[in-house]
């Protein structure tokens, strides 16, 4: 069953890649990347678009990245979808949890485009999902806070079992940041055929979040 992904290139996009190909006969085909109007990050995340695409070259698939604002959001991501079918593309992947507005939001637009949407991650508990991550064997670490919720000592921590002791001492924090508290990036794991090596980072805060920018990193051959 071939399929596209909907990408940020964080641990929940990449873990519902996992699980799909694993548990639902999936393949993915191509990673949907929406980003800013220039074209360099994320739109989401924050994450630089040509990191995003060497994540994809790490991992050996395809990347489509669409620039986008957010009045266009819905328009451009329904016709990247509808784009698919003609290489026979009908689903795709979403690493949604449990917020049914948008786990509707993601029906009616793959609906309106001809895509059947699956949820690998749908209604598994918070702590599971950080668990099933890292025991697969996903390295990640946290490139974007709201400054709200989190200080700057949270960026590029590693999302490990102390990361999750930590968070839930806390008490305020969703586990899973579903109400955008940080942002990780995935740098190696099993479904990963290279790793990305981050060599040089950088503290910046932009607006209501501060950010890791990540200024300097390579691609290496795992042993």
């Amino acid at each position: 069953m071939k399929s596209f992904v909907s990408w940020s290139g964080g641990k929940d996009a990449c873990l519902s890649y996992y699980k799909a190909v694993k548990d639902n006969n999936v393949e993915a085909k191509v990673l949907l990347n929406m980003v800013s109007e220039d074209g360099k990050a994320s739109r989401t995340h924050g994450i630089s678009a040509e990191l995003l695409r060497l994540q994809a070259e790490a991992i050996g698939v395809a990347i489509i990245q669409k620039k986008t604002g957010w009045n266009q959001y819905e328009t451009k991501f329904k016709k990247a979808a509808s784009g698919f079918k003609n290489q026979g593309i009908l689903t795709g992947v979403f690493g949604d949890i449990d917020l049914d507005e948008h786990r509707e939001w993601v029906e009616r637009v793959s609906g309106e485009s001809g895509i059947s949407p699956i949820f690998p991650l749908w209604q598994k508990k918070r702590e599971d999902i950080l668990v099933d991550f890292i025991k697969a064997g996903f390295e990640a670490i946290v490139v974007s806070v709201n400054r709200s919720d989190l200080g700057p000592e949270w960026l590029g921590r590693k999302i490990d079992k102390s990361f999750i002791s930590d968070l839930k001492k806390l008490n305020t924090v969703d586990l899973c940041g579903e109400a955008g508290e940080y942002h990780t990036f995935v740098y190696d794991g099993p479904i990963f055929r290279k790793r990305i090596n981050i060599l040089k980072t950088e503290k910046q805060k932009r607006g209501k979040n501060r950010f890791l920018d990540i200024l300097d990193y390579e691609i290496s051959c795992k042993n």
